[in-house]
């Protein structure tokens, strides 16, 4: 009985633990946080293939094999903290740094910075000269087209993933994210009678 009983509680958890878009489009804070300049408030939200990143050796690579998984059902990649795995220009700091973009609908998007995009193709490492991007979602595209589906020009949410209501909206505020968890708890101070 103690067996079928851990074994319920074990699934409750992975369940209850997993990735899903429905949780991302509903995040709440977990881990304090900085603001930081912004540098854009585009709402464009390109996207690439982490099959791309093929340099065993590169950070990128490295940190996408040892600390990303990707969702079976989107093809988005997350961490364990259930940050969603971008590219992001040079201006944002290294592989494995997190954000939170807050966005003009009140979404907070939590990303992991898991690829950086070429000074060569940015505006100080910030944006994206071709479509302004600052967030490029880093995706496995062919769960993401099955998932989002593909626009007119062939691409997945015809290139923009702001197109898709969960990721809609103007940047407003960027804050760096530090490992340290947002302390949440209740404390109840317990009184006698002898107390007062």
């Amino acid at each position: 009985m103690k067996k079928l009983v851990l074994f319920f509680i074990l699934a409750i958890f992975i369940v209850c633990s997993g990735f899903t878009l429905k949780t991302e489009e509903e995040y709440v804070k977990e881990f304090e946080s900085s603001q930081v300049d912004m540098c854009s408030t585009s709402s464009t939200k390109s996207y690439m293939s982490y099959k791309s990143i093929t340099s065993r050796g590169s950070r990128q690579y490295k940190y996408i094999q040892e600390y990303m998984t990707v969702d079976e059902e989107t093809g988005l990649l997350y961490d364990e903290d259930g940050f969603i795995g971008v590219a992001l220009g040079s201006a944002f700091g290294s592989i494995g740094t997190r954000y939170y973009f807050t966005l003009d609908t009140g979404k907070i998007l939590p990303v992991v910075k898991v690829e950086e995009k070429s000074d060569n193709d940015t505006e100080g490492g910030c944006y994206h000269l071709s479509d302004n991007s600052v967030i490029e979602l880093v995706i496995d595209r062919e769960i993401a087209i099955e998932y989002f589906g593909l626009g007119k020009n062939g691409l997945i949410l015809s290139g923009n993933f702001n197109n898709y209501e969960g990721f809609k909206g103007a940047i407003k505020k960027i804050e760096l994210v530090s490992d340290q968890k947002i302390d949440n708890s209740i404390f109840y101070e317990v009184y006698t009678a002898e107390d007062f």
